[in-house]
């Protein structure tokens, strides 16, 4: 999904000090979002909404470095611990569930700050978002019993002759999209990308964008090692134990296939032991890290802040100051 849009461009171009503000605090995993948005939510009465499609899962708080008590700082907090993890959760919900914490937070005189790395999350507030229909389960299983009988790169050639641009984006090894993009399809009789071009209009708010970046990236990854090392040894196995018997859960759900929960449940599962468990868990997080960092660099109107800065919390409030 490409960040630039006409869209974007007139939504920046025709932004008026009239519209209320959200703050927007973006950035690769690992990279001190949440703290830097409790400060700022404390300095300017604001209220933090969570931009993270793993933190939205009750039981999931070791994984996910979900924010405790202590470390909220009182500050109100949302979109967090909504679901339990056997249930899916979508773009869409997410786009109607996080407009209405910004206008409950608007409604009380107080400042909305989103903060977190789930950049498809931040793309459809920015950017707006197709009215895709919801699942289908019938057909959904009619397209999971078609890849099990005639394999996934069959149903991803035929995903190509409905729908050449999604089959073009979606990797053939990756059996999720493809079934979500052969299940529209089914459905609605429409593809993918048909939905997906039909957006809503912008959203009547100024967003002040800022990204926590580093051009140093051994220092970023020394931080994710450290992080998933202490997740570990806080008793992440025990979580992922407790998941698996409390809910019905499987890998191919979005729960399961957040970064560390995957790999936890392939050592569970006897495909490796603990080791090396956290070695793949380690290089998962990078891989995510470099994927938020891509997607960041090609982001318009976002001042970059360097996470090995003192002073972001200044120069954010300076940020919000000019747009006064």
């Amino acid at each position: 999904m490409n960040p630039h849009s006409s869209q974007h461009n007139q939504g920046a171009s025709s932004a008026t000090h009239a519209h209320p503000k959200v703050v927007c605090i973006m950035g690769p995993t690992a990279s001190g979002k949440t703290a830097l948005a409790i400060e700022l939510a404390k300095q300017i009465d604001g209220e933090v909404i969570s931009v993270d499609s793993a933190l939205i899962y009750k039981d999931m708080d070791i994984g996910t470095a979900k924010p405790d008590a202590d470390e909220m700082q009182g500050i109100e907090h949302h979109l967090i611990d909504i679901l339990t993890p056997d249930l899916p959760y979508s773009v869409a919900d997410f786009y109607k569930d996080a407009v209405e914490c910004i206008e409950k937070i608007h409604n009380k005189g107080k400042t909305p700050i989103l903060a977190g790395g789930t950049m498809m999350y931040f793309n459809a507030l920015h950017h707006g978002i197709s009215d895709i229909p919801g699942s289908n389960y019938e057909v959904r299983q009619n397209v999971q019993q078609m890849i099990e009988n005639e394999g996934l790169e069959q149903v991803h050639s035929k995903l190509a002759q409905v729908d050449p641009q999604s089959a073009a984006r979606i990797h053939p090894n990756d059996p999720q999209r493809i079934t979500r993009a052969m299940e529209v399809y089914l459905s609605t009789g429409k593809s993918l990308t048909s939905w997906q071009n039909q957006k809503r209009p912008s959203l009547p708010y100024q967003f002040i964008n800022v990204a926590l970046m580093t051009e140093n990236r051994a220092y970023l990854h020394q931080r994710i090692a450290l992080r998933f090392q202490q997740m570990v040894e806080k008793g992440l196995i025990s979580e992922v134990k407790h998941i698996l018997k409390t809910y019905k859960v499987n890998p191919d759900l979005p729960s399961m296939r957040s970064v560390g929960y995957r790999q936890v449940i392939q050592h569970l599962a006897g495909e490796f032991d603990e080791s090396l468990m956290i070695e793949r868990g380690i290089i998962a997080t990078r891989q995510l890290a470099k994927r938020q960092i891509t997607w960041l660099r090609g982001w318009e109107n976002t001042q970059i802040l360097d996470i090995e800065s003192t002073n972001n919390l200044e120069l954010l409030l300076q940020k919000i100051c000019v747009t006064e």
